[in-house]
């Protein structure tokens, strides 16, 4: 099989547990330090409703349900882009927490540093430092299980369920 079909396919089980994990960060860490557990997700609905988005804590669809989205799609580009490089530098080689973990910190690195501030997560701006490092190793720690989970099932099978 191609090896980008299997990375598109891996990403989108890691990205999705990434997302899952991480999202479940960005509730209890806004919860915590704004008192809302939609701020953080609403925050990253800024790229299309700035900047109001960035100050909304109650859930809703037009926030809460496009920051949700963008944050999913991001955590599957990124467990995408894990999976590519692990197949195309080392074939064959199972999954790692510390792989995920450079990507994650890649991830974050360039969310903060290099991309333009409208496209930025978002939640940077709801939440602390200590917080955000949280949000990234939840992401990092569901790439990596979500890419253990893919591999169980593509070889428990042969193939995936997609």
């Amino acid at each position: 099989m191609n090896p980008w079909n299997t990375a598109l396919r891996e990403g989108l089980v890691a990205g999705s547990m990434a997302s899952l994990l991480s999202t479940a960060a960005l509730i209890a860490f806004g919860r915590r330090e704004t008192g809302s557990m939609a701020a953080p997700l609403n925050a990253v609905s800024h790229w299309v409703h700035e900047p109001e988005a960035l100050y909304v804590d109650e859930p809703s669809l037009r926030y809460t349900g496009v920051g949700y989205a963008t944050h999913h799609a991001a955590s599957i580009l990124w467990a995408t882009l894990y999976a590519a490089g692990r197949q195309l530098l080392t074939p064959g080689r199972p999954p790692s927490l510390a792989g995920a973990a450079a990507t994650t910190a890649v991830a974050a690195l360039v969310d903060f540093k290099m991309t333009p501030a409208r496209f930025t997560p978002g939640f940077e701006h709801r939440l602390s430092h200590t917080a955000l490092v949280g949000v990234y190793a939840a992401l990092a720690l569901g790439t990596y299980l979500g890419a253990r989970a893919y591999r169980r099932l593509d070889a428990g099978h042969g193939r995936t369920p997609f």
